[in-house]
């Protein structure tokens, strides 16, 4: 990580306004950060940087995007917007929504687990939280899950487990077999980040692969399968 004083008046730094930004968002962002080794601080809810790592930053946001989707539009200053508690909302239910603002450029932001959204937007935001309510609204994504398949992370587990004692073990391969083809890396179980999660699907597919070609080793299967088994083991009982 690069040593640098954010209090030397010297140092010229880089702001990234990241208000608009909800909770999961920002907690990807935490993540990648550290993953990155990237150094920051911050100042309120901007993300502060020097400006010696701006070109690497702006790659970080550039992947969380790709990852994570379009961003939402910011609320303007002058706009106290309207709030929408959605305490009681399921996790997925809230992903559909975020999706749909950002879809339909709605200004808005989140506050834990409620939206404040422009003034102006109230008809055709009712109209959407309806929808979503209804399971109606399917975001522009097209046919995206909003949730991962029920029992993925014990498949996973689970299979990997089998693959990594027995790399001809057919249980596993079965159960992984008709689980990788269900999963996306920007659809995350609940309580899992998308960055952590794109990894362990990504391994998942490495062990797939490795299942169906006959040339592939036993140690080779056996290798992936452990990577999978420990990226997923802290979320398993």
């Amino acid at each position: 990580m690069l040593d640098w004083d954010p209090n030397d008046p010297e140092t010229v730094k880089v702001h990234y306004d990241v208000t608009v930004w909800s909770l999961d968002q920002r907690a990807e962002l935490i993540e990648a950060l550290a993953d990155a080794d990237i150094a920051h601080v911050w100042e309120e809810e901007e993300l502060v940087v020097p400006e010696a790592l701006e070109a690497d930053v702006d790659e970080l946001f550039e992947r969380l995007e790709a990852l994570l989707g379009p961003f939402p539009v910011p609320l303007p200053d002058d706009d106290p917007g309207i709030e929408y508690a959605l305490e009681e909302w399921s996790a997925a239910d809230r992903a559909v929504l975020s999706a749909g603002l950002v879809e339909s450029e709605v200004p808005h932001r989140w506050e834990e687990h409620a939206v404040v959204v422009a003034t102006d937007a109230e008809e055709s935001v009712d109209a959407l939280l309806d929808a979503v309510e209804q399971g109606t609204y399917v975001p522009a994504t097209g046919e995206a899950a909003i949730a991962a398949p029920e029992g993925a992370l014990d498949t996973m587990f689970s299979s990997a487990d089998r693959l990594a004692r027995d790399p001809d073990d057919t249980a596993g391969r079965d159960a992984l077999r008709d689980l990788v083809p269900q999963l996306q890396a920007n659809v995350p179980p609940y309580g899992v980040s998308t960055a952590t999660w794109a990894k362990a699907v990504d391994a998942a597919i490495d062990v797939g692969i490795l299942i169906d070609d006959d040339d592939a080793s036993a140690s080779d299967i056996i290798g992936a399968a452990q990577v999978l088994r420990s990226l997923v083991r802290q979320f398993v009982s």
